[in-house]
Protein backbone atom coordinates (compact mmCIF):
# COMPACT_ATOMS: atom_id res chain seq x y z
CA UNK A 1 0.00 0.00 0.00
CA UNK A 2 2.71 2.33 0.58
CA UNK A 3 4.45 1.98 -2.43
CA UNK A 4 1.11 2.53 -4.39
CA UNK A 5 0.47 5.80 -2.36
CA UNK A 6 4.26 6.38 -3.54
CA UNK A 7 3.34 6.21 -7.07
CA UNK A 8 0.01 7.65 -7.13
CA UNK A 9 1.36 10.68 -5.60
CA UNK A 10 3.97 10.86 -8.18
CA UNK A 11 1.74 10.15 -10.92
CA UNK A 12 -0.67 13.25 -9.39
CA UNK A 13 2.19 15.68 -9.51
CA UNK A 14 2.39 14.79 -13.19
CA UNK A 15 -1.03 15.40 -13.94
CA UNK A 16 -1.25 18.55 -11.95
CA UNK A 17 2.15 19.59 -13.81
CA UNK A 18 0.38 19.27 -17.29
CA UNK A 19 -2.61 21.73 -15.83
CA UNK A 20 -4.69 19.39 -18.72
CA UNK A 21 -7.28 18.54 -16.50
CA UNK A 22 -7.98 22.23 -15.31
CA UNK A 23 -7.05 23.70 -18.55
CA UNK A 24 -9.36 21.55 -21.14
CA UNK A 25 -13.11 21.36 -20.48
CA UNK A 26 -13.91 18.90 -23.54
CA UNK A 27 -11.18 16.61 -21.96
CA UNK A 28 -12.99 16.67 -18.21
CA UNK A 29 -16.64 16.44 -19.85
CA UNK A 30 -15.46 12.95 -22.24
CA UNK A 31 -13.73 11.46 -18.60
CA UNK A 32 -17.23 12.14 -16.84
CA UNK A 33 -19.10 10.30 -20.09
CA UNK A 34 -16.76 7.49 -19.45
CA UNK A 35 -17.25 7.33 -15.63
CA UNK A 36 -21.47 7.32 -16.16
CA UNK A 37 -21.08 4.93 -19.01
CA UNK A 38 -18.61 2.47 -17.26
CA UNK A 39 -20.38 2.87 -13.69
CA UNK A 40 -23.92 1.59 -15.07
CA UNK A 41 -22.58 -0.79 -17.15
CA UNK A 42 -21.55 -2.64 -13.99
CA UNK A 43 -24.54 -1.95 -12.76
CA UNK A 44 -25.64 -4.06 -16.24
CA UNK A 45 -26.96 -0.98 -18.12
CA UNK A 46 -26.76 -2.12 -22.09
CA UNK A 47 -26.38 1.53 -23.76
CA UNK A 48 -22.89 1.74 -25.54
CA UNK A 49 -20.56 4.65 -25.09
CA UNK A 50 -21.95 6.29 -28.14
CA UNK A 51 -25.74 6.47 -26.88
CA UNK A 52 -24.95 7.44 -23.46
CA UNK A 53 -22.98 10.42 -24.84
CA UNK A 54 -25.89 11.60 -27.26
CA UNK A 55 -28.13 11.23 -24.29
CA UNK A 56 -25.78 13.61 -22.21
CA UNK A 57 -25.97 15.87 -25.29
CA UNK A 58 -29.65 15.43 -25.13
CA UNK A 59 -30.05 13.89 -28.34
CA UNK A 60 -33.38 11.36 -28.51
CA UNK A 61 -31.82 7.36 -28.03
CA UNK A 62 -33.06 4.42 -28.71
CA UNK A 63 -33.13 2.31 -25.32
CA UNK A 64 -34.66 1.05 -22.60
CA UNK A 65 -36.79 4.52 -20.58
CA UNK A 66 -35.24 2.98 -17.13
CA UNK A 67 -31.60 2.89 -18.58
CA UNK A 68 -31.76 6.29 -20.36
CA UNK A 69 -33.06 7.66 -17.00
CA UNK A 70 -30.54 5.55 -15.43
CA UNK A 71 -27.97 7.96 -17.51
CA UNK A 72 -29.71 11.25 -16.75
CA UNK A 73 -29.90 10.70 -13.27
CA UNK A 74 -26.50 10.13 -13.42
CA UNK A 75 -25.23 13.04 -15.47
CA UNK A 76 -26.94 15.50 -12.93
CA UNK A 77 -25.29 13.92 -9.86
CA UNK A 78 -22.20 14.36 -11.17
CA UNK A 79 -23.28 17.88 -12.49
CA UNK A 80 -23.65 18.19 -8.27
CA UNK A 81 -21.10 16.36 -7.31
CA UNK A 82 -18.38 18.41 -6.21
CA UNK A 83 -21.03 20.75 -4.32
CA UNK A 84 -21.64 18.44 -2.01
CA UNK A 85 -20.08 17.27 1.73
CA UNK A 86 -18.44 14.19 1.37
CA UNK A 87 -18.67 14.20 5.40
CA UNK A 88 -22.99 14.93 5.28
CA UNK A 89 -25.16 12.23 5.52
CA UNK A 90 -27.87 14.55 4.51
CA UNK A 91 -25.75 15.22 1.16
CA UNK A 92 -24.95 11.46 0.63
CA UNK A 93 -29.27 10.72 1.08
CA UNK A 94 -29.40 14.15 -1.60
CA UNK A 95 -26.97 12.62 -3.71
CA UNK A 96 -28.93 8.89 -4.06
CA UNK A 97 -32.31 11.00 -4.62
CA UNK A 98 -30.88 12.69 -7.99
CA UNK A 99 -28.98 8.89 -8.99
CA UNK A 100 -32.59 7.17 -8.34
CA UNK A 101 -34.85 9.86 -9.23
CA UNK A 102 -37.97 8.08 -11.15
CA UNK A 103 -36.24 4.73 -10.76
CA UNK A 104 -36.89 3.08 -6.66
CA UNK A 105 -39.72 4.76 -4.75
CA UNK A 106 -37.10 5.26 -1.63
CA UNK A 107 -34.70 7.72 -3.77
CA UNK A 108 -32.76 9.69 -1.23
CA UNK A 109 -34.51 7.47 1.94
CA UNK A 110 -32.42 4.61 3.80
CA UNK A 111 -33.95 1.16 3.14
CA UNK A 112 -36.71 0.27 5.43
CA UNK A 113 -36.31 -3.51 5.43
CA UNK A 114 -33.88 -6.44 4.52
CA UNK A 115 -31.62 -6.45 1.40
CA UNK A 116 -29.02 -9.07 0.39
CA UNK A 117 -26.84 -9.48 -2.64
CA UNK A 118 -26.68 -12.38 -4.53
CA UNK A 119 -24.82 -14.12 -6.97
CA UNK A 120 -27.54 -16.10 -9.31
CA UNK A 121 -29.83 -17.79 -6.71
CA UNK A 122 -26.97 -18.03 -4.17
CA UNK A 123 -26.88 -15.32 -1.23
CA UNK A 124 -23.42 -14.06 -0.88
CA UNK A 125 -23.79 -11.61 1.51
CA UNK A 126 -26.53 -10.25 3.87
CA UNK A 127 -26.35 -6.79 5.09
CA UNK A 128 -27.08 -5.43 8.73
CA UNK A 129 -30.03 -4.90 9.33
CA UNK A 130 -31.93 -1.76 8.49
CA UNK A 131 -32.97 -0.17 11.74
CA UNK A 132 -28.85 0.48 12.08
CA UNK A 133 -28.37 1.56 8.75
CA UNK A 134 -28.00 5.48 9.70
CA UNK A 135 -25.95 4.94 12.68
CA UNK A 136 -23.50 2.94 10.46
CA UNK A 137 -23.68 5.54 7.98
CA UNK A 138 -23.14 8.14 10.18
CA UNK A 139 -19.86 6.64 11.76
CA UNK A 140 -18.27 5.77 8.70
CA UNK A 141 -18.19 9.19 7.36
CA UNK A 142 -17.31 10.51 10.72
CA UNK A 143 -14.59 8.22 10.58
CA UNK A 144 -13.59 9.70 7.31
CA UNK A 145 -13.86 12.71 8.15
CA UNK A 146 -11.52 12.77 11.55
CA UNK A 147 -9.15 9.15 10.99
CA UNK A 148 -5.67 9.53 10.59
CA UNK A 149 -5.12 8.19 7.62
CA UNK A 150 -3.94 9.11 4.41
CA UNK A 151 -7.01 9.91 1.94
CA UNK A 152 -6.06 7.76 -0.32
CA UNK A 153 -6.47 4.41 1.89
CA UNK A 154 -9.91 6.53 3.78
CA UNK A 155 -11.58 6.91 0.27
CA UNK A 156 -11.09 3.00 -0.14
CA UNK A 157 -12.13 1.65 2.79
CA UNK A 158 -15.35 3.75 2.60
CA UNK A 159 -16.21 2.50 -0.56
CA UNK A 160 -15.77 -1.47 0.99
CA UNK A 161 -17.59 -0.71 3.99
CA UNK A 162 -19.92 1.44 2.37
CA UNK A 163 -20.74 -1.61 0.36
CA UNK A 164 -20.96 -4.28 3.07
CA UNK A 165 -23.80 -1.28 4.65
CA UNK A 166 -25.70 -1.29 1.86
CA UNK A 167 -27.84 1.02 2.61
CA UNK A 168 -30.44 2.05 0.26
CA UNK A 169 -32.89 -0.65 -1.42
CA UNK A 170 -30.79 -0.12 -4.92
CA UNK A 171 -28.18 2.35 -6.53
CA UNK A 172 -25.57 1.18 -3.33
CA UNK A 173 -22.61 0.19 -6.04
CA UNK A 174 -23.38 3.58 -8.09
CA UNK A 175 -23.70 5.90 -5.17
CA UNK A 176 -20.01 3.88 -3.27
CA UNK A 177 -17.80 4.73 -6.39
CA UNK A 178 -18.86 7.94 -6.62
CA UNK A 179 -18.86 9.24 -3.25
CA UNK A 180 -15.09 7.75 -3.19
CA UNK A 181 -14.46 10.07 -5.96
CA UNK A 182 -15.56 12.86 -4.19
CA UNK A 183 -13.69 11.85 -1.38
CA UNK A 184 -10.68 11.96 -3.47
CA UNK A 185 -11.63 15.25 -4.95
CA UNK A 186 -11.33 16.47 -1.70
CA UNK A 187 -7.26 15.68 -1.26
CA UNK A 188 -6.49 16.42 -5.45
CA UNK A 189 -9.16 18.17 -7.27
CA UNK A 190 -8.16 16.08 -10.75
CA UNK A 191 -9.54 13.06 -9.17
CA UNK A 192 -13.12 14.62 -9.86
CA UNK A 193 -11.98 13.75 -13.53
CA UNK A 194 -10.43 10.65 -13.74
CA UNK A 195 -12.86 7.92 -14.95
CA UNK A 196 -11.48 5.26 -12.65
CA UNK A 197 -15.09 3.29 -13.19
CA UNK A 198 -13.78 2.81 -16.86
CA UNK A 199 -10.96 0.31 -15.11
CA UNK A 200 -13.48 -1.35 -12.38
CA UNK A 201 -15.64 -2.35 -15.47
CA UNK A 202 -12.94 -3.91 -17.41
CA UNK A 203 -12.07 -5.87 -14.33
CA UNK A 204 -15.68 -6.49 -12.99
CA UNK A 205 -14.77 -9.87 -11.20
CA UNK A 206 -11.89 -8.98 -9.15
CA UNK A 207 -13.39 -5.90 -7.99
CA UNK A 208 -16.28 -8.24 -6.76
CA UNK A 209 -13.81 -10.85 -5.64
CA UNK A 210 -12.23 -8.05 -3.70
CA UNK A 211 -15.14 -6.81 -2.22
CA UNK A 212 -16.54 -10.12 -1.38
CA UNK A 213 -13.31 -11.22 0.75
CA UNK A 214 -13.42 -7.66 2.62
CA UNK A 215 -16.80 -8.54 3.72
CA UNK A 216 -16.79 -12.18 4.26
CA UNK A 217 -13.19 -11.65 6.56
CA UNK A 218 -13.93 -8.44 7.93
CA UNK A 219 -10.82 -7.14 6.53
CA UNK A 220 -10.51 -4.67 3.71
CA UNK A 221 -6.87 -5.11 2.90
CA UNK A 222 -7.58 -7.16 -0.23
CA UNK A 223 -10.22 -4.60 -1.44
CA UNK A 224 -7.80 -1.21 -0.39
CA UNK A 225 -4.98 -2.87 -2.50
CA UNK A 226 -7.30 -3.75 -5.54
CA UNK A 227 -8.62 0.01 -5.76
CA UNK A 228 -5.20 1.04 -5.43
CA UNK A 229 -4.00 -0.58 -8.55
CA UNK A 230 -7.20 0.64 -10.08
CA UNK A 231 -6.53 3.99 -9.00
CA UNK A 232 -2.91 4.16 -10.23
CA UNK A 233 -3.13 2.40 -13.44
CA UNK A 234 -5.91 5.16 -14.63
CA UNK A 235 -3.54 7.94 -13.60
CA UNK A 236 -1.28 6.35 -15.86
CA UNK A 237 -3.27 5.88 -18.97
CA UNK A 238 -4.06 9.74 -17.82
CA UNK A 239 0.06 10.88 -17.98
CA UNK A 240 0.00 8.68 -21.23
CA UNK A 241 -2.93 10.23 -23.16
CA UNK A 242 -1.39 13.89 -22.33
CA UNK A 243 1.38 14.72 -24.39
CA UNK A 244 0.21 18.06 -25.77
CA UNK A 245 -1.61 21.35 -24.62
CA UNK A 246 -5.24 20.43 -25.00
CA UNK A 247 -6.08 23.68 -25.00
CA UNK A 248 -4.53 25.05 -27.54
CA UNK A 249 -5.83 21.66 -29.15
CA UNK A 250 -9.10 22.12 -29.12
CA UNK A 251 -8.46 25.66 -30.29
CA UNK A 252 -6.76 24.56 -33.25
CA UNK A 253 -9.07 21.81 -34.21
CA UNK A 254 -11.87 24.75 -34.50
CA UNK A 255 -9.89 27.14 -36.32
CA UNK A 256 -7.53 24.88 -38.10
CA UNK A 257 -9.47 21.89 -39.25
CA UNK A 258 -7.96 21.26 -42.53
CA UNK A 259 -4.63 19.78 -40.63
CA UNK A 260 -2.77 19.61 -37.99
CA UNK A 261 0.10 22.22 -37.00
CA UNK A 262 3.40 20.56 -37.55
CA UNK A 263 4.63 20.57 -33.98
CA UNK A 264 1.86 18.70 -32.61
CA UNK A 265 2.18 16.04 -34.95
CA UNK A 266 4.22 13.15 -33.24
CA UNK A 267 1.85 14.18 -29.91
CA UNK A 268 -1.24 13.60 -31.38
CA UNK A 269 -0.25 10.71 -33.64
CA UNK A 270 0.95 9.05 -30.21
CA UNK A 271 -1.79 9.68 -28.05
CA UNK A 272 -4.29 8.02 -30.27
CA UNK A 273 -1.55 5.27 -30.88
CA UNK A 274 -1.74 4.84 -26.52
CA UNK A 275 -5.23 4.24 -26.47
CA UNK A 276 -5.18 1.31 -30.16
CA UNK A 277 -2.52 -0.01 -28.46
CA UNK A 278 -4.36 -0.70 -24.67
CA UNK A 279 -7.30 -1.80 -26.93
CA UNK A 280 -7.41 -2.78 -30.58
CA UNK A 281 -10.78 -2.86 -30.64
CA UNK A 282 -10.80 1.02 -30.25
CA UNK A 283 -13.85 2.64 -31.99
CA UNK A 284 -13.11 6.51 -33.14
CA UNK A 285 -15.54 7.57 -30.40
CA UNK A 286 -13.81 5.24 -28.13
CA UNK A 287 -10.09 7.39 -28.55
CA UNK A 288 -12.18 10.41 -29.00
CA UNK A 289 -13.73 9.95 -25.42
CA UNK A 290 -9.80 8.82 -24.07
CA UNK A 291 -7.98 11.44 -25.69
CA UNK A 292 -10.44 14.63 -25.53
CA UNK A 293 -9.48 14.97 -29.43
CA UNK A 294 -12.42 15.88 -31.82
CA UNK A 295 -13.77 13.55 -34.12
CA UNK A 296 -12.19 14.93 -36.90
CA UNK A 297 -8.80 15.01 -35.03
CA UNK A 298 -8.57 11.36 -34.56
CA UNK A 299 -9.89 10.56 -38.14
CA UNK A 300 -7.09 12.14 -39.16
CA UNK A 301 -4.77 10.79 -36.79
CA UNK A 302 -5.75 7.31 -38.11
CA UNK A 303 -5.21 8.35 -41.40
CA UNK A 304 -1.71 9.40 -41.05
CA UNK A 305 -0.88 6.44 -38.85
CA UNK A 306 -2.12 4.30 -41.81
CA UNK A 307 -0.59 6.33 -44.36
CA UNK A 308 2.72 5.78 -42.64
CA UNK A 309 2.11 1.91 -41.73
CA UNK A 310 1.82 2.01 -38.50
CA UNK A 311 -1.57 0.81 -38.09
CA UNK A 312 -3.88 -0.71 -40.29
CA UNK A 313 -7.32 -1.66 -39.75
CA UNK A 314 -8.70 -5.41 -40.33
CA UNK A 315 -12.69 -5.97 -40.40
CA UNK A 316 -15.39 -3.57 -40.59
CA UNK A 317 -15.77 -0.23 -38.31
CA UNK A 318 -17.81 -1.65 -36.57
CA UNK A 319 -16.80 -5.27 -35.92
CA UNK A 320 -13.56 -4.77 -36.57
CA UNK A 321 -10.10 -4.21 -35.00
CA UNK A 322 -6.72 -2.48 -35.30
CA UNK A 323 -3.58 -4.28 -35.88
CA UNK A 324 0.08 -2.45 -35.65
CA UNK A 325 2.21 -3.18 -38.24
CA UNK A 326 6.57 -3.46 -37.80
Amino acid sequence: MVNRIAAISELVGKLNATGSFTKNPHLRRNNRIRTIHSSLAIENNTLTLAQVTNIIAGKRVLGPPDEIREVQNAYEAYKQLLLLDPYSVEDLLRAHRILMAGLVAEAGMFRSGGVGVFAGTTLVHMAPPAPLVPTQIADLLTWCKTADVHPLIISCVFHAEFEFIHPFVDGNGRMGRMWQTLLLSRWKSLFAWLPIESLIEQHQEQYYAALGDAGKHGNDTAFVEFMLETIESALKNAVSGVRYDTVNDTVNDTVNEPGFADDLLSGKERAVLDVVQRNPRSTIMDITVQTGFSRATVTRALSSLKKHRVLRRVGSDKTGHWELLD
